[in-house]
């Protein structure tokens, strides 16, 4: 927390190694927000490059007395969501890659990884979006319910709502899919 004020100050005075050092720290939070909110590996590279470009474009008039985490995640959330509102008018494509870090790089293991994270990202791709996006901003982005509602524009018990029946269809989608 206290590194991230030193590096809004520093960015807003426009050091270009303060918002080098905020991409490096929240990058791939971010692209791992975006996937599962996309379900698309170039559409979320995409929208984190265009978050960055316009975050860094911003500078002279930057004001964040908040968490710069939240708000780098909420502009992402918000960016998935307008590219997804514009994907309508498009043949929909599924592109389910996630890349799941693992301890071990033992080939059997990242394979086992690798299919476990297609499953989950199949699974994801098949919820109503309010409710994928219910459960990214909560368990990606560690956002409250009451931060997802205020997102949202809805009431916090309805942001709890759509997490909890999001992960019930999760959890019947993958039941014995998915092997310890």
């Amino acid at each position: 927390m206290l590194e991230d004020e030193w590096l809004k100050i520093a960015f807003k005075g426009g050091s270009n190694q303060a918002l080098r050092r905020i991409y490096e720290k929240y990058r791939d939070a971010l692209l791992t927000l975006a996937m599962a909110l996309l379900n698309d590996s170039h559409g979320a590279e995409d929208v984190v490059h265009d978050v960055f470009a316009t975050f860094a474009q911003s500078a002279n008039g930057f004001r964040l007395r908040g968490n710069l985490k939240s708000y780098l995640n909420t502009c992402v959330a918000n960016r998935a969501k307008d590219r997804l509102r514009g994907r309508r008018h498009q043949p929909s494509r599924l592109n389910a890659e996630v890349d799941i870090a693992c301890d071990s790089e033992a080939p059997v293991t990242r394979m086992v990884a690798d299919e476990r994270s297609k499953l989950i990202s199949a699974a994801l791709a098949t919820l109503p979006y309010e409710q994928r996006e219910a459960i990214a901003l909560h368990l990606n982005a560690a956002m409250t319910f009451r931060q997802i509602a205020k997102h949202q524009e809805i009431s916090v018990s309805t942001a709890k709502g759509r997490y909890r029946y999001g992960l019930q269809k999760l959890r019947s989608s993958l039941n014995g899919r998915l092997k310890p």
